[in-house]
């Protein structure tokens, strides 16, 4: 059931996701550690956040399973997320924004169980060179990091679609792929029959990065309703970052992504980031893992000189709002201000539902099954 949570723009809680159970090797079940380590509470704080660390779920390592070709590490793969989700619902109630370090892909997965417990409505941006739509039927490699949006649309292994039950948390037409490097012929037969939007790199590289981000947004009704960031660290250009899992991209650079990133991030319906595909066993010297670290610093640092920017207005409009209710409050009959005051007070905790309006219903409607912008 949806609830309200008040939002505090100024704080940010961090957990560590270490499972590299549902990617291709092990490693990234080390970048909790390796991203805290170069750096990252700091440099939020240096941005004017109040930075509160929830700490890790328990680490759970990629195996070989050739005995599941198909769906490979499914046991442990659910075993991550049933320890992750936890963490994220208390996240969520602290009111400051779940930053979630991962860790493979998976962990999206139980990112947004945790968040529909508390919103009505989901979107997913989910940045990353490839598309996630393989299902066990379909997938070359059976690892789970490659299915992770079809299983956020209920398709896919049934132990995993059963994780939140019915209906899935994002609905298609909620769902931006941004940044993908290559459609193979399952993905590029699911887009066609799809209302899913997918922005390929190479169109991106010569349009406006926070243009691109906040038309991308808009078409999943981002701008609505909550939305969840997902940052697969693999969409980084490769001579710019190591340490990232990826097949032979060239990814976006780093000045790119931060404008995109920047852009996001001072969104007022952002749920939570999540970074995830960070492998500090090929990221050696940690440079990677700092440049990184900086990238996410900088872009948050835009919703903190956004939510700076906003303070005195919203200051301005309580104290209005507070002398309006005392010259009501003066100026009518003895016997009807309590039932003035009733009126402000339930006008002003009416939990409107949050979801999309006639507007974004139509926008729907307009966009055209597997159009790629």
């Amino acid at each position: 059931m949806a609830s309200r949570i008040v939002r505090k723009p100024n704080s940010i809680v961090l957990i560590g996701a270490p499972t590299s159970a549902a990617a291709s090797m092990a490693g990234a079940e080390k970048a909790p550690e390796r991203l805290r380590g170069a750096g990252l509470a700091d440099k939020l704080r240096d941005a004017g956040f109040e930075v509160l660390d929830l700490g890790d779920a328990p680490i759970i390592s990629f195996q070989v399973d050739d005995e599941n070709p198909r769906a490979r590490n499914l046991h442990n793969v659910l075993r991550a997320l049933e320890s992750v989700r936890p963490l994220v619902e208390q996240a969520i109630k602290t009111g400051a924004l779940p930053l979630i370090l991962g860790g493979d892909g998976s962990i999206a997965l139980a990112v947004l169980g945790a968040l529909r417990r508390h919103h009505r409505a989901l979107s997913l941006f989910y940045i990353s060179g490839s598309t996630g739509l393989n299902i066990p039927a379909t997938s070359p490699s059976g690892y789970i990091d490659d299915m992770v949006v079809a299983h956020v649309t209920g398709q896919g292994a049934a132990e995993l679609v059963r994780f939140w039950g019915d209906p899935p948390p994002v609905r298609e037409p909620e769902i931006a792929l941004f940044g993908i490097e290559r459609l193979d012929t399952p993905a590029a037969e699911w887009l066609g029959r799809s209302p899913m939007r997918c922005y390929m790199a190479e169109d991106l590289r010569h349009q406006s990065p926070a243009e691109s981000a906040q038309l991308a947004l808009e078409r999943i009704h981002g701008h609505q309703h909550e939305f969840l960031l997902h940052v697969d660290a693999g969409i980084i250009a490769q001579d710019e970052i190591a340490g990232a899992e990826r097949s032979g991209s060239r990814g976006l650079d780093l000045a790119y992504l931060q404008q995109v990133l920047a852009h996001l991030s001072k969104q007022p319906h952002l749920a939570a980031i999540e970074v995830t595909s960070c492998n500090p066993a090929a990221d050696v010297d940690g440079l990677s893992a700092e440049a990184l670290v900086t990238l996410l610093a900088e872009a948050l640092r835009t919703r903190r000189e956004d939510a700076a920017s906003a303070e005195p207005a919203t200051v301005a409009a309580a104290s209005e709002q507070t002398s309006a209710s005392e010259t009501l409050l003066a100026t009518a009959p003895t016997e009807s201000s309590g039932a003035a005051t009733a009126s402000m007070d339930e006008s002003k905790d009416d939990p409107s539902a949050a979801g999309p309006s006639a507007d974004g219903a139509a926008d729907e409607n307009e966009t055209s099954p597997g159009a790629h912008a």
